[in-house]
């Protein structure tokens, strides 16, 4: 059987305008070895006649030069006729000679730098300026007529070109041309996306655009029979110095860990351990050792496989106590060189290296057949903020306890408790469908673990509809208790502290997590 033949249509025009010119030397040699007629503007045709090559101006072409302090440049019939006029249409040919327009075969061009210049913290004027309008333009008219054209719209498809025009003779297929335009689009969409972006920050707005220009394909989703994929740059946020790559799972308790952490940043040496997102140990002590070996305590079970994390560097003592552990993840802001030895000693182990990085102010998530978006919880109670609602107010120490236990009750899936005692966490009851299981769970959970709960401090991510919790947490030994309150019968419960010894805050602030 005959191999099939693939029509090919030959390169024999260019237009080239790029911001970035890193990498498109060897294209321009190519494209002159081909001779193409190369047309080009401002600075990158002074690129190209500083390689000894023929290029001609596009005001040559339109008989109009650059204005407007470059605003104006390729916006022109004889520019956008020449890419958008279909080769096959006889109507569109006879136009095309009748102004003489003549054909464009290929365009290169990239856009202006915006989202790079919003970082950077520019003045609003100089972000404008990088607002493109003559590259999106081109980009767009080319990448629709891909039937005639390529479109080159970035630096990445440099090689890729380059492959082409080396394999095929300065010769283009349908499907090369159509694979080209469909990442014209994506580049685009996603361009209009942070522009977008940028001129609703803080609004309430109808439409919601989501646009991450990376992936990063996983072995599978949350199960083995469901694909996965993290859209974003995990490298922005973290250096993995061993193991595996992360899985979809790997990634949900990480985020989980680092947002934990996030409440004890600038906190004496903390230490978590996370498994299934929530917490299943956290302390904070002197040293990092001690605040590691006291948060595992909490529940060294729940602790195996589970994901680590630590608010400062990880020294050799601490490395030593983890390695007796198996676990998935273990992050840290760095590694002294002899802990890093220790930990890179099982191949798999994945070891993190947390950066200096900012998150996302809004939180979204698929929901029927749309999405929900919320602002973060950025929240965290603070003792000014305390209404004292009982007769009995905390110690100092109990102050200190009943924050460090509403700060992990914050980021605790609910319905949950949080139980405390001197910077550890003693247990939590996670994701029960009632506060009394919640309460019942973590009691129970301490206890197994050999927790005394005298004079412990208790947490609840929101109000106590009955008083069940407090008598039940008072026969358990807790002394102190921090909620939100709001319920109707908030008094019910105010009225059993005062008649048993219990001290208990109202924060005015919930935190659910589901």
């Amino acid at each position: 059987m005959p191999p099939k033949f693939i029509p090919l249509t030959q390169i024999k025009s260019a237009l080239i305008s790029v911001y970035h010119k890193e990498n498109l030397e060897p294209i321009i040699k190519k494209l002159h070895a081909l001779n193409v007629t190369i047309y080009s503007t401002g600075g990158t045709e002074a690129f190209i006649r500083g390689l000894d090559v023929p290029v001609v101006p596009v005001e040559d072409l339109t008989a109009y030069p650059s204005i407007m302090g470059g605003r104006v440049k390729t916006l022109h019939p004889k520019i956008f006729g020449g890419i958008l006029g279909r080769r096959d249409l006889d109507g569109d040919k006879e136009e095309m000679a009748k102004y003489e327009i003549p054909n464009i075969d290929l365009v290169i061009v990239d856009l202006y730098p915006f989202e790079e210049t919003v970082a950077s913290g520019a003045s609003e004027a100089d972000i404008i300026e990088k607002i493109d309008i003559g590259g999106i333009s081109l980009i767009r008219a080319a990448a629709k007529n891909f039937k005639d054209v390529m479109i080159v719209p970035s630096m990445e498809l440099y090689p890729e070109l380059l492959r082409i025009l080396e394999s095929n003779n300065g010769a283009t297929t349908i499907e090369e041309r159509k694979m080209f335009a469909g990442a014209a689009f994506d580049i685009s969409s996603h361009y209009d996306s942070a522009i977008y972006g940028y001129f609703t920050d803080d609004r309430d707005v109808a439409s919601l655009k989501v646009s991450e220009s990376s992936f990063l394909p996983l072995r599978y989703g949350e199960n083995p029979h469901q694909k996965g994929r993290f859209y974003g740059d995990l490298n922005e946020i973290f250096d993995q110095l061993n193991g595996k790559d992360l899985s979809y799972n790997n990634l949900l308790d990480v985020d989980a860990a680092v947002q934990l952490m996030s409440e004890f940043l600038d906190d004496k040496p903390t230490f978590a351990i996370l498994k299934h997102n929530n917490a299943c140990g956290l302390a904070t002590r002197i040293k990092l050792k001690d605040a590691y070996t006291d948060a595992l305590a909490g529940d060294p079970t729940s602790a195996f496989g589970g994901v680590l994390i630590s608010n400062k560097e990880i020294d050799t003592a601490t490395a030593e106590e983890i390695n007796k552990l198996f676990c998935e993840v273990v992050i840290a802001p760095g590694y002294s060189d002899k802990a890093l030895d220790i930990l890179c000693s099982r191949k798999n182990r994945i070891i993190l290296v947390q950066k200096s990085a900012d998150f996302p102010s809004v939180v979204l998530r698929s929901a029927l057949n749309g999405v929900l978006w919320q602002d973060r919880d950025e929240v965290s109670d603070k003792a000014e903020d305390f209404d004292f609602v009982t007769n009995e107010k905390p110690s100092d120490s109990e102050v200190n306890d009943l924050l460090f236990a509403s700060r992990i009750c914050k980021h605790t899936k609910s319905n949950t408790i949080v139980l405390a005692k001197g910077n550890q966490l003693l247990a939590s009851g996670t994701g029960q469908t009632s506060r009394v299981d919640a309460l019942q769970q973590a009691i129970a959970k301490a206890k197994h673990f050999g927790f005394d709960l005298n004079g412990a401090s208790m947490a609840s991510d929101a109000f106590f509809p009955f008083p069940d919790c407090v008598e039940i947490a008072k026969e358990a030994g807790i002394t102190a208790v921090i909620q939100p309150g709001g319920s109707i019968k908030d008094q019910l419960s105010i009225d059993y502290c005062n008649e048993n010894g219990v001290s208990m805050v109202f924060t005015g602030t919930r935190h659910f997590k589901h």
